[in-house]
């Protein structure tokens, strides 16, 4: 049994007898069409939307948000039929492709390179957008729950906004894509911090497969809406990060089915909740910092027993993912008084990566946690109050000494990939 971890996975070191494993059936899913075919099937039939060479005829400008390198989007079987329409529709429409790093780093050249190839980043006008620079952005208006709704203006200002992306359970927007493109994608720091705000993220509803009255979601699709985001493409990947499925067309209803499409095949039920539990945060590039590792966890949360041990295999091999975050968790006296004090905090006053760590330490408050990670990522690991492991099999030595050799396994290969219900 292979569990996700940077790119090569790590293999389960025991006997998987009497353990559960939760793996979603959208992993098994097979199509006999290539990744292209179904992108360009998708494209040639839009749900509620005219084809994209349609909405591109009279336009002089376009914007494309793209993922960033943080995101698995298999963006070289998107974005050149998405260039090759909108130029079929009007051959001298102006175009930019507006990276949507949202909160995250700039993605560097060779990422970049990685993601889309050679060809499209020497020849198209590549704009990484900047949440912190507030002369790149624009205030367009305010969302449903008061905060301003301040965009980059490469999207504000196009005649016609698109984006690509794919579609994954997400801890607590409910689902990746669609909508994510603008916020927190392109936004502004203070609407990203709004959105992302303490009262939200406590919600019950801001969960992972939860779109009904998640107030989190409700915000992005306003701010989606506000934007004008008129077409988007969005895929759904297995486990190998290969396209099985692809949604086109209207900004809501592609992604909404694409959201049904999913739900359908990732949702999982453990049938004892786990005294051990077992995940990952998907393998690379979804595993390389603490940050974004926190998502997997949340998996491991919800088919956990009250003061399992929680493990995940998580490489981090590019660090934490963001000061902020890293000193929120080393700096506090514990896990549970930090969580206390963040969920205090007004939506005025949110803090950045306040979600990550308002999250991490809501799982820490109930759960040992242990890292299986690169070497170099130890320190950090343990500055945060977590628990470093070499490798799975000294992890789980470690679990079953504190939970006994008879405690039930919960096994979840890749944490992101799965809805667990109770």
């Amino acid at each position: 049994m292979k569990i996700a971890y940077g790119t090569t996975g790590i293999s389960w070191p025991r006997s998987l007898d009497g353990v559960e494993v939760l793996t979603p059936s959208a992993g098994n899913r097979q199509t006999q069409k290539s990744e292209d075919d179904l992108v360009l099937e998708a494209m040639a039939h839009p749900i509620g939307s005219p084809r994209l060479r349609e909405l591109a005829a009279g336009k002089g400008t376009c914007t494309i948000i793209i993922s960033d390198h943080t995101r698995p989007v298999p963006s070289r079987h998107i974005i050149p039929f998405l260039l090759a329409e909108l130029r079929q529709g009007n051959p001298g429409i102006q175009i930019t492709l507006l990276v949507a790093t949202g909160f995250h780093r700039p993605s560097r050249k060779e990422e970049l390179i990685e993601k889309l190839g050679e060809q499209i980043v020497a020849s198209e006008r590549i704009v990484i957008h900047d949440c912190q620079d507030p002369d790149s952005n624009r205030d367009i208006g305010v969302l449903p729950s008061g905060a301003r709704l301040v965009i980059d203006k490469l999207a504000a200002d196009t005649e016609l906004l698109i984006a690509e992306g794919f579609i994954e359970p997400h801890f607590f927007a409910g689902f990746s894509g669609g909508r994510k493109s603008v916020l927190p994608g392109v936004c502004d720091k203070v609407t990203v911090l709004g959105n992302h705000c303490a009262e939200f993220i406590a919600s019950p509803y801001a969960r992972t497969g939860s779109l009904e009255g998640n107030p989190i979601h409700l915000d992005m699709t306003d701010a989606a809406r506000q934007a004008k985001l008129a077409y988007i493409v969005n895929v759904i990947i297995d486990e190998d990060k290969k396209i099985i499925a692809a949604f086109a067309g209207d900004a809501i209803q592609a992604h909404e089915a694409g959201c049904r499409f999913l739900k359908e095949s990732c949702r999982v039920r453990p049938k004892r909740l786990g005294d051990v539990v077992v995940t990952s945060n998907g393998g690379a590039p979804l595993d390389q910092n603490i940050y974004q590792s926190v998502k997997g966890l949340t998996a491991a949360e919800a088919a956990a027993a009250p003061g399992a041990v929680l493990i995940t295999c998580a490489r981090c091999n590019d660090g934490t993912g963001g000061e902020s975050f890293y000193r929120a968790l080393k700096e506090c006296a514990t896990p549970g008084q930090l969580l206390e004090e963040t969920q205090k905090i007004p939506m005025d006053k949110t803090n950045p990566d306040q979600w990550e760590y308002q999250i991490l330490a809501r799982i820490m408050s109930k759960h040992p946690v242990i890292f299986v990670a690169d070497p170099a990522a130890r320190p950090l690991i343990e500055d945060m109050k977590l628990e470093y492991a070499p490798d799975l099999a000294t992890a789980l030595e470690r679990a079953y000494a504190r939970k006994g050799s008879q405690a039930h396994t919960v096994l979840i290969p890749n944490g992101i990939s799965v809805i667990v219900e109770e």
